[in-house]
């Protein structure tokens, strides 16, 4: 069933839109919460009347978008969470976090621009964030432990004691005797 959307759609498309999408979804989903209409010959020609005069905004929206993304670009974000034993994390880092450390840069954007699904271990990530169909900013962000460390495991590796290693003689002795004692026990 084709459609025109009326709204965006995360993870479908955007605003007046053409799409093919399946029967039911389209029916039973897109249609009653009013994100789509259906697409009859009229609706398609009223759609290309509409977008013709809507021109210049649409041209005045981007130019406003690729503004508001010039600021973002270089930037990137260093959030705290507490860690667990492992790498993993109390909870999850998504959407909204990323929102709030950028707006403690001085950077604000609204959660819903971010496609971005929770991460919940320590590392380096890539949110995209949306602000326009055609302009799409890629922010590196990473999640460190509350103490600035990036991988708790590392301390422990550090802080485990040194064992010392035998003599390579005393290693062969070792394994010539257990060869002795096992043969005979084959043989019998």
């Amino acid at each position: 069933m084709k459609i025109i959307l009326k709204k965006d759609v995360l993870g479908l498309g955007y605003k007046d839109e053409i799409l093919t999408v399946k029967d039911g979804y389209g029916r039973n989903y897109l249609i009653p919460q009013g994100f789509a209409v259906l697409c009859t010959p009229s609706a398609e020609k009223m759609l290309n009347e509409e977008l013709k005069q809507r021109a210049h905004k649409i041209a005045k929206i981007k130019a406003d978008a690729e503004a508001q993304a010039a600021k973002f670009q270089g930037v990137t974000v260093s959030i705290t969470a507490k860690v667990s034993e492992g790498r993993n994390i109390y909870g999850s880092v998504g959407a909204p976090q990323i929102a709030e450390a950028l707006a403690a840069q001085g950077l604000e954007v609204n959660p819903k621009q971010i496609a971005f699904r929770a991460v919940r271990e320590l590392g380096h990530y890539v949110a995209p964030i949306n602000f326009h169909r055609d302009v799409v900013v890629e922010l590196p962000f990473s999640v460190v432990n509350e103490d600035g460390l990036t991988s708790p495991k590392k301390e422990k590796v550090e802080e485990a004691p040194v064992v010392e290693e035998a003599p390579a003689e005393e290693v062969e002795a070792e394994e010539a005797t257990e060869e002795e004692a096992e043969t005979p026990a084959e043989e019998a």
